[in-house]
């Protein structure tokens, strides 16, 4: 008796939804690679123009204080896909599989009825937890990425079957390295504004043109699949999400859990159910997604177990708070040598700990393990007047190679006043009861996590996360 209440009560939350908002959305992902979020002008960013991102932010909700636990593509978009941090996951390292066992946004949403597919870049394993459908549109491998998008074809998979709601990603690859779109005139290496994190040089400004070129390309593929949608004739019932997942390749955003590696842009627009044009300093994290998609379809969360919640008051413009904290991390391994980092945020204050600060923090695809990154030799020999004796010393360079390669143990900043985590407050007495106080925090999301700390960066973890064997969270949930 007790079992048919609660199913009855169920239905009758599910039923009361639908009333409400209609029929179940369908749901339109669309997730951008390496974008760092203050590189896209809808956050302040002056190169890039981004005119089809734009429109989509004027006719939707957009999220100032969106996060993400690691700033590397498998493990974001593992926790993106499944609402569980790194840990709890499995994927707590780049180039990792998810937990065997574990389900993820196709098994819930399927559940409610939905058809799940993917276009493009999937990067999440094993394929039994992340059962997408494949879906042509997207491919990988041309020059200019727009070029290679089927608009047709993605209309077809919305229209398959239009009593049944979809569910779709799209994963586009730009602006990820190798940056191979050629910079407009406006985007000219010598007219460009660089962010105060990256070293002002002719070798990096080449490269900083070449990747806001790429910014430009993720937005045409931004447009196009805005184009797929409106060609369905679905997108008055269609819920659509844009990010840009992790921060860009460049010293200090990706890879670390600095600012402008775990912040991410956030929009969603939702005809008749968001209010257009507006928006919020509620705190939300990738794990949030999938809760906030099944809550939209009708679905029970609370019976799903996941570290994420559902922000869909939030959407519906019932509330402006979500989060408290969100929760970042850092494996370095296999990315360097190991150099484990966690951190938190209430939004306002992030606090970052280093747990090795005795260690150099070194990352192979910065330096200079691919030739798209050969920007990095150019911080260090022209950072002094060793290869020109009349040329002064170029002080900026010295602090920030300094400042990405040897960390204290603790850091915190003042997000609002320093996006890019440049002025670290961990010494100043006036800040001490944050720092405190953030730290305790962090204690108590790593024990809830079965996090080990330090001891997890290491290869032979990361190898038997590869081949599914993961270690066993040191508590139970």
């Amino acid at each position: 008796m007790r079992i048919r209440c609660f199913l009855l009560s169920l239905l009758f939350v599910s039923l009361t939804f639908l009333v409400s908002h209609g029929r179940q959305p369908n749901i339109l992902l669309m997730i951008g690679d390496d974008c760092t979020y203050k590189d896209l002008p809808l956050y302040g960013g002056e190169n890039a123009r981004t005119p089809n991102i734009d429109q989509l932010a004027s006719e939707s909700l957009v999220f100032n204080k969106a996060f993400l636990s690691m700033a590397m593509c498998n493990p974001c978009r593992t926790e993106l896909y499944t609402g569980l941090y790194p840990v709890r996951g499995g994927s707590a390292w780049n180039h990792s599989a998810a937990r065997d066992g574990l389900k993820s946004i196709v098994h819930y949403l399927s559940d409610l009825g939905y058809r799940v597919g993917i276009s493009g870049k999937v990067h999440v394993g094993p394929d039994k937890v992340f059962p997408f459908e494949n879906v042509n549109g997207l491919k990988r491998g041309s020059k200019s990425e727009s070029e290679g998008i089927d608009t047709h074809a993605l209309a077809d998979f919305m229209n398959r079957d239009p009593s049944q709601p979809f569910c779709l990603v799209l994963g586009f690859t730009s602006p990820h390295a190798p940056w191979t779109v050629e910079p407009p005139a406006h985007l000219a290496p010598e007219k460009i504004q660089l962010p105060p994190n990256i070293a002002d040089n002719e070798r990096t400004r080449a490269d900083f043109s070449l990747y806001l070129a790429e910014v430009e390309e993720l937005d045409r593929g931004v447009g196009l699949g805005l184009r797929a949608l409106e060609a369905s004739g679905q997108a008055d019932d269609t819920l659509v999400l844009f990010t840009s997942e992790q921060g860009s390749m460049f010293p200090g955003n990706k890879w670390t859990n600095w600012n402008s590696g775990v912040h991410t842009s956030m929009v969603v627009r939702w005809p008749r159910v968001v209010d257009p044009g507006k928006r919020t300093d509620a705190l939300v994290q990738y794990a949030d997604v999938v809760p906030t998609f099944v809550d939209a379809a009708g679905g029970a969360v609370e019976a799903l177990n996941l570290d994420g919640s559902s922000f869909l008051s939030v959407i519906e413009g019932i509330t402006e708070e979500h989060r408290s904290f969100v929760y970042c991390m850092h494996n370095n391994i296999p990315e360097g040598p190991p150099y484990p980092i966690r951190a938190v945020t209430d939004g306002s204050y992030l606090y970052i700990r280093n747990l090795r600060p005795e260690l150099l923090y070194i990352e192979k695809h910065l330096m200079g393990g691919h030739p798209y990154h050969d920007f990095w030799p150019s911080w260090l020999t022209e950072s002094g007047p060793w290869n020109n004796p009349d040329r002064a010393m170029n002080q900026k360079s010295v602090d920030l190679v300094h400042r990405f390669m040897r960390r204290p143990s603790e850091e915190l900043y003042y997000l609002p006043e320093d996006p890019y985590s440049m002025n670290n407050l961990a010494e100043d007495p006036g800040y001490q009861s944050m720092q405190v106080g953030l730290s305790s925090e962090l204690d108590a999301w790593m024990s809830s996590q079965g996090d080990p700390g330090a001891l997890i960066d290491n290869e032979n973890d990361w190898r038997a996360a590869r081949a599914g064997n993961h270690f066993k969270p040191l508590t139970k949930r």
